[in-house]
């Protein structure tokens, strides 16, 4: 037999016998190519202080705030942000920004430069200290913007160019399209010590009560657990929100998530392209893939979004947030809404200056009624805090969503028409109750004080992008 032969032959029953132990195995791949997704939905989120859960979060773009774009302009407004109703202050990042590679004529404040440093059109550290020694003094708490998967092109920590992850050539490279910004690599032990170091500075410095996590998803799971455990021991009761769609991330390491989902289910809802019934949809999937008891943070408009109010027009935009209100979660407010504003904030006006116009509020005063009674109403009723989400049947309900918020003493019911139609029909409702009217009064010319009570089904009127809240006690 040629020896030739003989060798192909060898040859081949080594790949047989390494194809069959393959099969016998997860996979022959390194581990790190495999991307195992986490099945948390049998485990229990971690137990939320009570302040978050309790909460409403307002999130401040600190260059877009006041005219004068800085700190100081923030803590002048804290008796105002007190009389709203909110109770979480959300920095938008603080930090010096980069100008190597930016957008615009400013550049992003995600793209952090320093950060142990504070932008110095923003001020010093000390009226950081300032602004959250006078929120505090108000019952407010302060969170800041943590950026933990990039900085800019032109960083401090680019003197340690191990942090930074590379592409096959060497090159350090950008997250998706994110050109002004330059990834981190999380295989590295050291950047990991680097970036706890930097979050616990800021509790121990600066008596912070949490954090937001940009884009938290895209760094490992892993690293925010490890992190949560150091920061605890520093601050018990801090806050951290993940700006993710990612389940595990809301069993040890983070409160709140984003839900991203429920938002853009409303969007298309809003916009006709989908029945309101997704939004039934999305929630039960909610309940299915996240860890027990898992809450999420709820919102029509952020700083990533098209304003809502230019999305949805004025009534949907209210339409929009009485649902982000009154439902399970805790809600966020982006600063502008409560006046009506309509200036832009997302890229491309992230990176540039465009100051809210509070003076619109003349125009649209409905707004600052609305934003202060849903709030407070919110705040007044345990139901729509902690207690539990039925939803009910209606009898349109490709556009009009019914739910009820149940605690131990009292019942909510909500009925929101996400259209541009009038809605005249039936609600599901308990046998013999009767609710009475707890609306926000909105548009006092057409608001009135209503009460129903049906043997097995509410009759409601809603306006085009009308709501009703109604209470009956347990």
């Amino acid at each position: 037999m040629p020896a030739s032969f003989c060798l192909f032959r060898q040859l081949l029953l080594r790949l047989l016998i390494w194809t069959l132990a393959c099969s016998l195995t997860v996979s022959c791949w390194p581990a790190r190519s495999l991307k195992v997704q986490r099945n948390v939905s049998s485990e229990t989120a971690r137990r939320i202080p009570s302040w978050v859960r309790d909460g409403v979060i307002y999130e401040i773009f600190p260059r877009a705030f006041s005219q004068r774009g800085d700190l100081s302009g923030i803590t002048s407004r804290l008796d105002d942000l007190k009389n709203l109703g909110v109770t979480i202050l959300w920095l938008m990042p603080i930090h010096p920004i980069g100008q190597a590679k930016k957008k615009g004529s400013i550049g992003s404040p995600y793209a952090v430069r320093d950060y142990y440093g504070v932008n110095p059109d923003y001020g010093t550290k000390a009226d950081l200290r300032r602004l959250i020694t006078e929120a505090h003094r108000r019952g407010l708490r302060v969170i800041i913007d943590i950026v933990a998967n990039h900085t800019a092109w032109d960083s401090v920590m680019m003197k340690s160019p191990e942090f930074y992850a590379r592409d096959e050539r060497g090159r350090v490279v950008s997250p998706h399209d994110w050109t002004d910004v330059a990834k981190l690599n999380y295989d590295n032990p050291k950047l990991r010590e680097y970036m706890m170091h930097r979050r616990g500075y800021w509790l121990r410095e600066f008596d912070l009560d949490g954090f937001r996590c940009d884009v938290a998803g895209e760094v490992p799971t892993s690293f925010w657990e490890r992190a949560r455990m150091k920061l605890e021991k520093i601050k018990p009761d801090l806050l951290m929100l993940a700006e993710a769609d990612k389940p595990e991330l809301l069993v040890n390491a983070f409160d709140l998530d984003y839900a991203w989902k429920f938002h853009s289910a409303l969007t298309e809802v809003i916009f006709g392209q989908k029945p309101a019934g997704v939004l039934r949809e999305i929630w039960q999937q909610e309940l299915k893939e996240f860890p027990k008891g898992a809450l999420h943070m709820r919102f029509s408009d952020n700083h990533d979004e098209r304003r809502a109010i230019a999305r949805f027009g004025e009534r949907g935009a209210l339409a929009a947030s009485a649902l982000v209100f009154m439902f399970d979660g805790v809600p966020l407010m982006y600063n502008g809404m409560e006046a009506g504003d309509t200036t832009e904030s997302g890229a491309p006006a992230l990176f540039e200056r465009l100051p809210i116009f509070w003076e619109i509020a003349e125009r649209r005063p409905e707004f600052l009624r609305f934003y202060k009674q849903a709030i407070a109403l919110r705040r007044a009723h345990r139901a729509l805090i902690e207690g539990d989400t039925f939803w009910l049947r209606n009898s349109d309900e490709s556009r009009i969503v019914t739910f009820a918020r149940r605690s131990a003493t009292e019942e909510i019911l909500v009925a929101i028409n996400l259209s541009n139609r009038p809605f005249t029909g039936d609600v599901e409702a308990a046998n013999g109750a009767r609710f009475s009217d707890i609306t926000p009064k909105v548009y006092s010319s057409s608001d009135k004080e209503r009460s129903t009570n049906d043997s097995a089904s509410a009759s409601l009127v809603l306006e085009a992008w009308g709501f009703r809240i109604l209470r009956r006690a347990l």
